[in-house]
């Protein structure tokens, strides 16, 4: 197979040869076989996040809430992105959303700013993109990174490469779709595609509606499962199976609990180097330069992922699927994380 060039434009029409998600249905050609705390009662306010959600942002705040101390717990009212009441105790802003989010423009204002103690920030890139862009003062900031509970130890599938997308699919779902047909008529069923992707996850069903062909063309594909919004739980199960994170992000992220929980479970995370995701991986990832233009970004999308195929079982690379995990574990679990919050607010209280 030749891995160049194999998504293109062509020279008068301008549409690409083997098109990203355009709604049409695509001939799939198969090689042949080669040898929480309870969100009710919550102590902070419930009106700063969708009720019916449980991305990222809402697995943080219910998992910093069961963890925190008595002496900080509901002495201080900790805001997950969103601002909608302030009821007179000490208020932490946690902004888990870009700096152009709609949500987040009222701290181009100093007074908007005043009225928290401090914002804290999900990675180092995201703080610097809000002082850069509204002028808050480093001082104003702190860095409090996301984190997990380690996925556990366990032995990956022998007969096949597993690869998975657990992510919401306006982040780059159509841009995996085709380069995975593509690469399923060199690896045939050497390779498998798990998917876990629907905006239930953040209460928002009626928003699968605009990718519900690009499901379909999913659920048709013999060698892809689709299977939808599922919880947690059900993911870090499938994470175990999986080999590789298939990720052609194109959504700036400010952190990826995908990506850690991925790298907790010892897969490879094939990725581009937007936004925080550099930070976020701290270099174990398989990373390619990011391109705006997406049928240029599926291009060395498919020659970056074909490779992590090719050299996931090679000698030498078990050790370091095993240091990855090390590293992800070490720096992105909750004890730690919860002890750095725990002791930040108890200062926090004694000396602001």
């Amino acid at each position: 197979m030749k891995r160049d060039q194999v998504i293109k434009m062509t020279e008068k029409k301008q549409t690409p040869t083997l098109n990203l998600y355009s709604g049409k249905k695509q001939k799939v050609e198969k090689a042949k076989p080669s040898p929480a705390e309870s969100k009710k009662g919550f102590a902070w306010g419930n009106n700063e996040l969708d009720k019916n959600a449980m991305g990222g942002t809402e697995m943080m705040k219910y998992g910093l809430y069961e963890r925190l101390n008595d002496d900080v717990k509901d002495y201080y009212q900790i805001i997950t992105s969103r601002v909608r009441e302030l009821d007179g105790r000490p208020a932490i802003l946690w902004l888990h959303d870009m700096w152009n989010d709609p949500e987040a423009q009222h701290l181009k204002e100093e007074s908007s700013r005043d009225r928290f103690k401090k914002l804290v920030f999900v990675s180092n890139w995201q703080q610097y993109s809000y002082q850069l862009t509204m002028g808050i003062p480093p001082s104003k900031c702190l860095v409090l990174k996301n984190a997990i509970e380690p996925i556990p130890e366990h032995k990956k599938p022998e007969d096949k490469i597993n690869l998975i997308y657990h992510t919401t699919p306006h982040r780059g779902l159509h841009l995996l779709w085709p380069v995975y047909c593509e690469l399923y008529k060199h690896f045939g069923d050497n390779i498998h595609l798990d998917v876990y992707s629907s905006f239930e996850a953040y209460g928002w069903k009626e928003r699968d509606e605009e990718y519900s062909q690009l499901f379909d063309e999913l659920r048709d594909h013999p060698g892809i499962t689709y299977h939808g919004y599922q919880k947690n739980e059900v993911v870090r199960e499938a994470l175990q199976k999986a080999h590789i994170f298939a990720y052609p992000c194109i959504w700036p992220e400010t952190s990826c609990i995908s990506v850690i929980e991925a790298m907790s479970a010892s897969c490879c995370v094939v990725c581009p180097n937007l936004a925080a995701l550099p930070e976020t991986t701290g270099n174990w990832a398989t990373m390619y330069p990011y391109h705006e233009d997406q049928e240029k970004h599926a291009n060395i999308f498919i020659n970056q992922l074909a490779t992590a195929i090719d050299r996931y079982r090679q000698p030498g690379m078990e050790d370091k699927w095993f240091n990855q995990k090390g590293w992800t574990d070490t720096w992105y679990n909750w004890d730690l994380r919860a002890a750095q919050w725990n002791g930040w607010l108890k200062d926090l209280k004694q000396y602001c």
